[in-house]
């Protein structure tokens, strides 16, 4: 059962990790803010996320895999209401999105 479990564990982080240098790139390929922003918020979740899931069966307890699993939600709470209030700022300051030319 350890065996599974660990292999379980290490998948995710894997997955995780690949996630978090995908939105990376994406950080520095894109051409605008708002794509720019794209690209973080949902992999940078979404990778979080699957660390998290990584980690809840390795955890002690049942608490702390809860303790978990709230930080991960309120980082997605956070992580979107940044991402819109960054983009909502920008087009207010004329900062238009990126069109093919």
């Amino acid at each position: 059962m350890s065996l599974v479990t660990d292999v379980f564990t290490i998948v995710l982080l894997l997955a995780g990790t690949a996630f978090f240098v995908a939105g990376t790139v994406g950080l520095l390929r894109f051409p605008d803010l708002f794509t720019r922003i794209h690209a973080l918020t949902k992999a940078d979740n979404v990778g979080l996320g699957l660390i998290v899931f990584a980690l809840v069966p390795q955890a002690a307890s049942a608490w702390l895999a809860l303790k978990l699993v709230l930080i991960w939600v309120l980082i997605l709470l956070a992580s979107s209401t940044t991402g819109h209030l960054v983009a909502r700022t920008a087009l207010r300051n004329g900062i238009s999105p990126w069109a093919k030319q």
